[in-house]
């Protein structure tokens, strides 16, 4: 716990960490006395990169992941699939799919997801710029890959609802029980999203 016997620039850092996701004040506490006994090195070349992080890192112009040169490596790589689309929320959701292996096309990063109580709608998403690209591109699927949560269900149906009359195809990832799950303790939603996205086995 800071309190005031903390000298006030310590009580700042820790401020700071907090804000940090998942960190809390005893996390904050820790990773700060950490950084007050590193070495001269580590700190200065930890700020550095913080620095660097700001100041070099911009969102790619054609999918909106992070890149620090004109395009990201992704759609600068010529042997990715160019047919098919696979829409995300964030860019730590493009990265979990591409750690899986299991996607070789491109993707669009809409940066957030509709949340009307927010005030997050469609024009703060990057939702014009998906259907520009479908006008450029020849995409001829388009994944939607967003959160299984009221948002990310919601951004799935309003995106489908305004591709249908494109001539591509949508489809949407599944969801249900997870590798190593137990059907017994799934929730309703999970079990009836399951048995939605059952598939023949024969």
């Amino acid at each position: 716990m800071v309190t005031k016997a903390h000298p006030p620039v310590l009580r700042e850092l820790v401020q700071r960490l907090t804000k940090l996701p998942g960190i809390g004040e005893k996390s904050a506490t820790r990773m700060a006395m950490f950084l007050l006994k590193a070495s001269d090195d580590y700190v200065h070349g930890l700020a550095e990169n913080l620095e660097r992080l700001k100041r070099e890192i911009r969102t790619c112009p054609v999918c909106f992941h992070f890149t620090d040169g004109s395009l990201c490596g992704i759609c600068a790589d010529p042997s990715r699939r160019t047919g098919e689309l696979c829409v995300v929320e964030t860019s730590a959701d493009l990265l979990a799919i591409e750690e899986s292996g299991a996607f070789r096309g491109r993707y669009h990063v809409l940066q957030g997801a509709l949340a009307p109580l927010d005030g997050i709608g469609p024009d703060d998403l990057r939702i014009p710029e998906l259907l520009k690209r479908l006008e450029q591109e020849e995409v001829r699927e388009v994944i939607l890959a967003t959160n299984p949560t009221g948002e990310g269900e919601a951004t799935a149906h309003y995106l489908a609802k305004l591709l249908e009359k494109r001539p591509v195809r949508v489809s949407r990832i599944a969801s249900g029980i997870p590798m190593g799950g137990d059907v017994k303790y799934a929730d309703k939603v999970t079990l009836e999203r399951a048995l939605q996205g059952r598939r023949h086995v024969q």
